[in-house]
């Protein structure tokens, strides 16, 4: 790895003229670097707005996000680093982070500058930061965030005294309420260009030691803050990347030849106690703090919401309104969007001369996207909602809380980021639980990632909840029984995911749990601006599936349910349409049976295709859940991602209705019947579907992940087995029972 490397030291060295060149062609590109919750990505959206792009590193599955700054003057590119308390390559993020600012990230230049975000009413962690990135000879603006909080607090910090301190810009801004924006953009303007400062080594032992090491290694042309990191941190990333250029007695030498500068036997406390020696210097003249004011009430909200019994009450009162809110707000919007497809899909069809194109363009794309685009409202309130709940700092508390319940089933609260990560969308989250020290708790989570009820999930829900639970209300009509279910099935994808992680822990993967330690974020409101940005995102990645992969299945699936066509069954419900006009009826009884016979036709026709015949086969299998063919076939073609099934099923019962009426897809439900004229969709069926659907892994692209995360695919392979077969099972005896 080391020798796809090029030298990035304090002098650009080799290509000084191509350089120039290169930077007249090209936008300057900043990195934006910072410990965790210190605002940086709130900083990077400010900035950027909505002129963002979303990808992984190549090689990693650390994701990237870049994005376009409107500075006075010009235009500059940004790319929001992973945040990170040191340059300690001792994780992908860290990693990662000194590849950008070395120029050895593939598909990005060497940044021109950097902006550091930091807390600041904990500038002494945040500093130690920038005691390692000034290190790297790059400009650098520091962001002084959270100032309104360390106001409260009494800390008063002078920024010019600390600029002074540092020999850096020093910005101080309220990044959630905008505060200090256009400062930091007259700031980032000004050192563009502008050449880096006298180095001052903190480590100056290890940066000899290093220089001889790349000397010894110059065939791999490796930069010097790398083999730096490499001597220091012993076991990191870049030790193992120098190990595997056959670097190893040269590593333990150059390490050796350190230490004995040094006078102490560990390098990493060496440095620790020098750069905090060096912060301690700079804060003495630039930081005064007194006594704190006007916390008292927020302490006590802080011991209540991270009290082990108070604090599990407020979550799940707190998850609780936040399923109630769901269901309350959206339906109006909701029974509006499916008034809208009902009415333009009836008026097309009646518009459209009759075939194959007119059933392809209203059965299968519009009302096969139309199930899906009508849950939207509730996509867009559940993400509003959790996204605030995390921006304000609550969602860091819920995971110090889940540590000592995640213990129980074999976890850590570092677990409990990537499982809340799933109620979102279970591939992210897997890759985020690459931040898992411990391997079997990192396995184990992997496994029970899939049993989060993420966002695909919800469109069934609300289908069969509203469809078919009858309306309760209680304690005035403050808390509804659909809200309560949809948390209920929340709390089952959460029980099934500690069972899964308690019974990979207890049998495959035995061993001692994990240590957690995490720092807790101040509360703070959320800025809307960002959160909207967040927001549109993910409502974004939705559409873009709706109107691309939802899209591609409904075309496939009517395809399937149209053809073959049945000359017999139409020329025999052509010659009963022709008796019945022959009756002597009035006008609206005829009108009425020939739109039964329609319907009835359109049913014959969807069990005589290649998709009834495949539904019928399957049948069987499902049937002790109560479904007939026409779930069973929508239910396995949504296995290759669960959000389908809704699109499916849209085409489906559009192009098979046995209605005499048009209507939405939960009225066209509600009306189907078995061959004996009972109803399949009744309260008992409803329910065995929710909880087939609450532990099924219907998601191609999870399993794929699960493959790639695991490097086996006896992994992927045991967890859909296994999923799949406990939701069979449990949605079976759920039907049973409450029949």
């Amino acid at each position: 790895m080391l020798a796809a490397l090029t030298v990035a030291s304090g002098t650009r060295a080799g290509s000084h003229g191509q350089e120039l060149t290169s930077a007249v062609e090209r936008r300057p590109l900043l990195a934006v670097l910072g410990c965790p919750n210190t605002g940086k990505s709130t900083v990077f959206n400010h900035l950027t707005g909505l002129r963002q792009k979303t990808g992984n590193y190549p090689g990693v599955t650390v994701e990237k996000i870049t994005g376009l700054a409107r500075l006075e003057k010009q235009d500059v590119e940004l790319v929001d680093l992973p945040g990170t308390y040191s340059l300690a390559a001792d994780g992908p993020e860290s990693g990662i982070t000194l590849d950008v600012v070395l120029g050895k990230a593939r598909g990005l230049q060497r940044p021109d500058a950097l902006l550091l975000v930091v807390d600041a009413t904990n500038l002494r962690r945040s500093l130690y930061l920038y005691s390692q990135a000034r290190e790297l000879g790059l400009p650098m603006v520091v962001a002084l965030n959270m100032r309104d909080v360390a106001e409260r607090q009494r800390i008063r910090i002078d920024a010019h005294e600390l600029s002074r301190q540092l020999e850096a810009p020093v910005v101080p801004m309220t990044a959630n309420r905008g505060q200090g924006l256009r400062q930091l953009r007259q700031a980032l303007e000004g050192i563009i260009g502008r050449p880096p400062g006298m180095l001052e080594l903190v480590m100056p032992e290890v940066r000899d030691a290093a220089t001889r090491l790349e000397a010894r290694m110059k065939a791999t042309a490796s930069a010097l803050p790398m083999l730096e990191r490499a001597i220091i941190d012993q076991g990191g990333e870049f030790e193992r990347r120098v190990l595997a250029e056959n670097g190893r007695g040269a590593l333990k030498e150059a390490r050796q030849a350190a230490r004995q500068a040094t006078g102490e036997a560990s390098l990493q406390t060496c440095e620790a106690q020098r750069r905090y020696r060096k912060v301690d210097q700079w804060l003495a003249s630039a930081v005064e703090s007194g006594p704190a004011a006007g916390l008292m009430r927020l302490g006590l909200f802080e011991r209540m919401v991270s009290h082990p019994v108070s604090g599990i009450l407020i979550f799940l009162a707190v998850m609780s309104a936040v399923f109630q809110a769901v269901f309350a707000w959206a339906t109006p919007l909701m029974d509006a969007i499916s008034l809208f497809f009902e009415q333009t899909g009836a008026y097309a069809l009646q518009r459209l001369p009759p075939g194959a194109l007119a059933s392809l363009l209203i059965d299968g794309l519009w009302s096969g996207v139309g199930a899906v685009v009508v849950f939207i409202p509730q996509i867009v309130f559940l993400f509003a909602l959790v996204l605030f709940l995390e921006d304000c700092g609550y969602m860091a508390r819920a995971s110090f809380l889940m540590d000592r319940l995640l213990r129980t089933c074999g976890l850590s609260g570092q677990s409990f980021i990537p499982l809340l990560s799933g109620f979102a969308c279970a591939i992210p989250a897997i890759m985020a639980t690459r931040v898992i020290g411990d391997r079997r708790a990192r396995l184990a989570t992997i496994l029970a990632i899939p049993l989060m009820t993420c966002s695909a999930r919800l469109p069934v829900y609300a289908l069969l909840i509203s469809g078919f639970v009858p309306p309760a209300y209680y304690l005035n009509g403050w808390i509804n029984l659909h809200g309560l279910l949809l948390l209920g099935l929340y709390l089952l994808g959460i029980a099934g995911g500690g069972l899964s992680a308690l019974l990979t822990r207890r049998i495959a993967l035995r061993g001692k749990g994990a240590s957690f330690l995490m720092e807790m974020p101040p509360f703070r409101w959320p800025n809307a601006r960002v959160l909207g940005l967040k927001l549109l995102a993910k409502v974004r990645v939705f559409l873009t599936r709706a109107g691309t992969v939802i899209a591609a299945a409904c075309v496939l699936i009517w395809a399937l349910g149209y053809f073959p066509r049945s000359d017999a069954i139409a020329e025999d419900f052509q010659q009963r349409r022709a008796a019945l006009v022959s009756i002597e009826a009035g006008e609206t009884a005829m009108q009425e049976e020939l739109r039964r016979l329609i319907a009835q036709e359109r049913a014959a026709q969807l069990e005589y295709s290649l998709l009834g015949r495949i539904g019928r086969f399957i049948e069987p299998v499902f049937r002790p859940l109560g479904w007939d063919w026409r779930v069973s076939a929508s239910v396995v073609a949504g296995f290759p991602a669960r959000e389908v099934v809704i699109g499916v099923m849209g085409t489906v019962y559009a192009l098979g209705s046995d209605t005499s009426e048009g209507g939405g897809l939960r009225e066209r439900l509600r009306e189907s019947r078995w061959p004996d004229g009972r109803p399949v969709f009744t309260l008992a069926m409803a329910l065995g579907l929710l909880v087939f659907y609450a532990f099924a892994l219907q998601c191609v692209s999870t399993v794929a992940v699960i493959g790639r995360e695991t490097n086996s695919w006896r992994w992927a392979a045991g967890a859909w087995v296994y999923m799949t077969g406990f939701a069979w099972l449990a949605g079976m005896l759920t039907y049973q029972l409450a029949r």
